[in-house]
């Protein structure tokens, strides 16, 4: 009985302190409301102030890219979860494990194409599905090729990954080391082992994706996709052996003065009425702008570019509206690759043990603009590795090659969204321009 009247004064208790603590919240809460709004007045105030005072935002790399994915459709790139978990690829990131450690190329290759952010080849697939979405395809398609819920051709989605896997073979192609006995590398009996294995690796895997590659492009059906695709790795091989190299076949720029200068209205591109006959290289030479171009569209935006007019051939548009596809494509490479070379000139100081390409629009711009720094590069024609990359990095930082290059990007931006005004006005072709516009806040 005591217990139960203990139990009983205790809950009293307990109520009576609850209703006094209810009774502070309700004297309470005028103050609270007062002060409630006069912070809301002020958070009004200050954000009206910053918006006033706050720049544009910036488009996000990232966040254009997923969007883009999502018009499409997953999955947009070979790299998918299909291939990475195949045998094949199983088997060359087994043999890539036991290169973790050395010096090998290929190793860099790998990271470049799976880290390395706006640096991969994974968007290339992307902007062909969103340029193969933003054409449309003609009414005489059967519905059984359309992958309605995306809106491209499943032979759209495949040129995609076709794209992807030839880019990838060069890139995996290029870090083969030249092991000849009268090579620096190929004298150094420490790491000979190591370069040799890495060797027989990339050759294997590159080899593998160019001969799926044909295959699926094979499969396609189409001789003229075929034949616009073989001109684009011949456009590859030929871009190897422009202009001088090292004993390692990295490229170097002509010495200022080797070719007498072109008139600069002379064209850089293909002929447009027959794809298949070979750049004039010739005649653009000794130019800095038009050098650079026709480096890059030989090395990156032939095979972009024609892909892009591949995907509208195979949709059955017009040749006027594979033309702007193709262009599309070359101005979209060119004003990429402006964006990656002037990011090595970003900062005042290279960062430690980096290095960049001596064919890039800053070093190229910069050797019109001052010819005696090609005393810094001659060292480079037995190996870019004996070249003094932080003396020429502050020599163009303190240049007007960083700016022509800034300008060289607004240009091909600008052809870009250009041809874009072309395309019908969708979501394919807006997200086209978010990375466009992304690309260039990069």
């Amino acid at each position: 009985m005591q217990r139960a009247s203990s139990l009983i004064m205790q809950q009293f208790v307990r109520h009576r302190m609850q209703l006094q603590q209810v009774q502070c919240i309700h004297r309470a809460l005028p103050t609270f409301t007062k002060l409630q709004q006069q912070q809301h007045r002020f958070t009004a105030t200050s954000t009206v102030s910053s918006k006033q005072a706050t720049p544009p935002p910036k488009h996000d790399w990232n966040r254009a890219v997923s969007e883009a994915e999502r018009i499409v459709g997953y999955p947009t790139s070979f790299l998918s979860l299909r291939w990475l978990l195949s045998d094949e690829i199983a088997n060359v990131a087994l043999h890539l494990r036991k290169l973790v450690g050395s010096a090998h190329p290929l190793m860099k290759t790998a990271k470049h194409l799976l880290y390395n952010g706006k640096n991969t080849m994974q968007a290339w697939g992307l902007i062909v599905l969103l340029v193969s979405k933003a054409g449309g395809h003609a009414a005489s398609i059967p519905d059984v090729e359309q992958d309605k819920s995306a809106g491209v051709l499943h032979s759209q989605r495949a040129l995609a990954e076709v794209t992807e896997m030839i880019r990838i073979s060069h890139l995996v192609h290029n870090s083969v080391v030249n092991l000849q006995s009268g090579t620096e590398a190929g004298q150094d009996v420490t790491t000979f082992d190591d370069m040799s294995f890495g060797n027989k690796i990339g050759l294997l895997t590159g080899d593998y994706l160019l001969g799926h590659s044909s295959a699926e492009l094979a499969n396609l059906r189409s001789q003229e996709v075929v034949e616009l695709i073989s001109s684009a790795v011949r456009d590859f091989s030929e871009s190897e052996f422009i202009g001088e190299r090292d004993e390692q076949n990295n490229p170097l720029p002509f010495k200022p003065g080797t070719f007498q200068r072109p008139s600069l209205s002379v064209g850089v591109d293909f002929n447009e009425h027959d794809v298949m006959a070979p750049m004039p290289i010739a005649q653009v030479m000794g130019n800095p702008e038009q050098e650079w171009e026709c480096r890059n569209i030989l090395n990156a935006g032939s095979l972009l570019g024609k892909s892009c007019q591949a995907s509208l051939k195979l949709a059955g548009q017009s040749e006027e509206m594979q033309r702007h596809a193709y262009r599309f494509g070359k101005h979209l490479a060119l004003a990429w690759q402006a964006c990656l070379d002037a990011e090595s000139f970003q900062c005042p100081t290279l960062p430690l043990d980096a290095t960049f390409s001596l064919v890039s629009a800053p070093v190229l711009f910069h050797l019109e603009h001052d010819p005696n720094m090609y005393a810094l590069l001659e060292p480079g024609k037995k190996s870019v590795e004996l070249i003094d990359y932080d003396k020429i990095h502050k020599a163009i930082v303190a240049g007007p090659a960083l700016a022509k290059t800034k300008a060289l990007q607004r240009k091909h931006t600008e052809a870009a969204l250009g041809v874009l005004q072309h395309f019908p006005d969708t979501d394919a072709r807006q997200a086209l321009e978010n990375i466009i516009l992304a690309m260039q806040d990069l």
